[in-house]
């Protein structure tokens, strides 16, 4: 059973990863949309794409502040921020384009923090109090979009059901993601006990490190959500807030999916949401997202593992090689001694 569960989620993403590319191929059928989004891209002027790489700056720069913040609770200080800065890179820039993003995080952070000498038990708090970050951001900067904006959740009326779209049920649904993440708030100023439900333990942090997950989510957040806003032209935007909402909605169900960097899934969640504007201006912003969130961060990451896993074998090699010398023995004054030593004749006094 443990292991037909290892092949369930892979199986969902791909699944998902189909369907989506069957339903975006019939919503541009008969339309030549890759060279209009070629010609998009050129038409971005030197300030957007300025301010799309600010913000993609931003975002991880929030990202390495997770594990910095999951450090800090696990009262672990000797780390140092670069060290923290590449591993929390890597391990973003894997998971978002691979999927599975617990599990691949969690392969990259064990790897690079047991050599800092954390335990297994260690990176995997580290790997579920960085979940719960992201989560917290998601409950705060979309509940937070709900109540001040209810009727956007109508951007997706065709993906929702109905009874969920109308602002009443809306602004009610924010108000209970805000609930939650004030639950948490006060269950950490009071040090309650941990909260269980079914197999998941959430234990309350200090107020401090809850208040610093929360701040460093919303600016991840904001960073990415920043990198598609900039990236669309100023005709037919519907404004930060709307696109802040839409990101939060379309990534969370592209992690959700499982599919590869939510390929697919995002793009058609974003579309649908858009109606008023022209749907390749959308895939020109979203293609200049994934090239600044995913795919160069990808490429940098690939470079940082391959360096990292050759001086790790290089220093296996040579441990190996000490060791070795060590078992031996010392040589004296570097000459090996054949068979049994000879009595030495002294000559006699005169």
């Amino acid at each position: 059973m443990k292991r037909l569960k290892e092949f369930v989620w892979p199986a969902v993403g791909l699944v998902a990863l189909a369907v989506s590319i069957w339903l975006l191929h019939r919503q541009f059928h008969g339309q030549a949309v890759g060279p209009k989004v070629l010609a998009d891209l050129k038409t971005l002027s030197f300030q957007q794409y300025g301010l799309a790489i600010l913000s993609t700056l931003v975002a991880y720069a929030a990202l390495a502040w997770y594990d910095r913040i999951a450090l800090m609770h696990l009262g672990v200080k000797h780390i140092s921020w670069a060290f923290i800065g590449l591993c929390s890179f890597t391990t973003y820039a894997l998971a978002h384009n691979i999927g599975a993003s617990v599990v691949s995080g969690a392969m990259v952070r064990y790897r690079a923090y047991s050599t800092k000498g954390l335990s297994a038990a260690q990176i995997a708090l580290l790997v579920g109090l960085c979940s719960l970050t992201f989560g917290l951001g998601v409950l705060l900067l979309g509940g937070i979009v709900l109540v001040a904006d209810p009727v956007q959740l109508r951007r997706l009326g065709r993906l929702l059901p109905h009874v969920l779209t109308e602002p009443a049920m809306a602004r009610l649904i924010g108000l209970a993601c805000l609930g939650l993440v004030a639950a948490y708030v006060i269950g950490s100023a009071l040090r309650l006990k941990p909260l269980i439900i079914g197999r998941v333990r959430i234990e309350y942090p200090h107020l401090n490190i809850a208040m610093r997950q929360l701040a460093a989510s919303s600016a991840e957040l904001l960073g990415a959500a920043g990198i598609i806003y900039f990236a669309l032209p100023h005709e037919h935007n519907p404004g930060y807030l709307v696109i802040l909402g839409i990101f939060i909605a379309s990534f969370s169900v592209a992690l959700v999916s499982e599919s590869p960097g939510g390929l697919g899934v995002f793009e058609l969640l974003f579309i649908k949401a858009m109606p008023a504007m022209p749907h390749d201006k959308v895939l020109t912003a979203l293609l200049v997202f994934r090239l600044l969130y995913l795919v160069l961060p990808l490429l940098f990451a690939a470079v940082v593992v391959v360096i990292f896993e050759r001086r790790r074998l290089a220093e296996a090699l040579h441990a190996d090689a000490a060791a070795k010398l060590a078992a031996e023995g010392p040589k004296p004054d570097g000459k090996v001694l054949n068979g049994p030593a000879r009595p030495v004749k002294l000559p006699a006094d005169p």
